[in-house]
């Protein structure tokens, strides 16, 4: 295989991610965050934080403030109350996703709605240059589990391009103020697909990370639940990812990734595209 069709693949284990148990709120952590440090795991290309987190009924984060980073939700199970600065107040079941482009500063809260925990992905983007002190905005989005199946669903892109629109509520991915394109999939078992990266600005090696969802429930132990195989098309060695696992992905040119479920229950999992 070319060094532009290949794929260097570089695991990311569950176990080895930040951790932490505080009874109202169970995380992980993939990159520094909080009380978590690591330098060798502070961020990839624009991508700052991936936390997953589980927050129990009724509870959650009181009012903060952010400013510079777009921050979105992926609500996997669940409902999420968000409340914030611009006046948004909205409850977020499975497959919402809610952007907060923080700019010059924003205050909000999310809490569990209603008597079941909830359970989502906290990702934070950088901005691109001289977009980070902008003005806050508010964009809400939703895939169904239908809308993922089996394929490779984009559900974020950059907002200074054609596949985004700049309304609070739409069809499509939401607007994000960083280089980055997000994607959610939901895969059947033995189904492969097949993910060609964003062109971008032609550059020969790009940053990716996947990241396969912990859905079997909170686990700082061996990853355990579903199985994801995952390398470069249209051959290269594969590695097997398993809930709650990641990998860095540098990617060349014009490579190709493949993933395959070699389980007996469906995979969730998110892919990041950057320059």
């Amino acid at each position: 295989m070319s060094s532009s069709q290949s794929i260097e693949i570089v695991p990311r284990w569950s176990t080895e991610r930040g951790h932490a148990d505080h009874g109202w709120l169970k995380t992980f952590h993939t990159f520094s965050f909080a009380n978590y440090h690591d330098s060798k795991h502070e961020s990839s290309g624009a991508l700052r934080v991936l936390n997953e987190d589980r927050v129990a009924p009724r509870t959650g984060f009181g009012t903060h403030s952010h400013r510079e980073y777009d921050i979105f939700s992926y609500v996997i199970s669940g409902e999420l109350e968000h409340q914030d600065s611009m006046g948004n107040t909205e409850v977020l079941s499975r497959g919402a996703l809610q952007m907060t482009s923080t700019g010059t500063g924003i205050s909000h809260s999310e809490k569990a709605h209603g008597s079941q925990e909830v359970h989502f992905c906290q990702i934070w983007a950088s901005p691109r240059p001289g977009e980070g002190k902008g003005k806050p905005a508010y964009f809400t989005r939703h895939f169904t589990d239908e809308d993922k199946r089996n394929q490779i669903r984009l559900i974020v892109a950059p907002s200074d391009s054609s596949e985004v629109s700049l309304s609070r509520e739409a069809e499509g991915p939401a607007p994000i103020r960083a280089q980055l394109r997000a994607y959610a999939s939901l895969v059947d078992p033995g189904v492969s697909l097949v993910h060609a990266f964003h062109p971008g600005n032609g550059v020969e090696r790009r940053r990716a990370y996947i990241h396969v969802v912990q859905k079997s429930g909170y686990n700082p132990g061996n990853a355990k639940g579903e199985t994801l195989r995952i390398g470069a098309q249209p051959e290269g060695p594969m590695i097997e990812l398993r809930e709650g696992d990641g990998s860095y992905l540098f990617v060349g040119k014009d490579a190709e990734l493949k993933v395959e479920n070699t389980g007996e229950g469906v995979v969730e999992f998110l892919l990041f595209d950057m320059e």
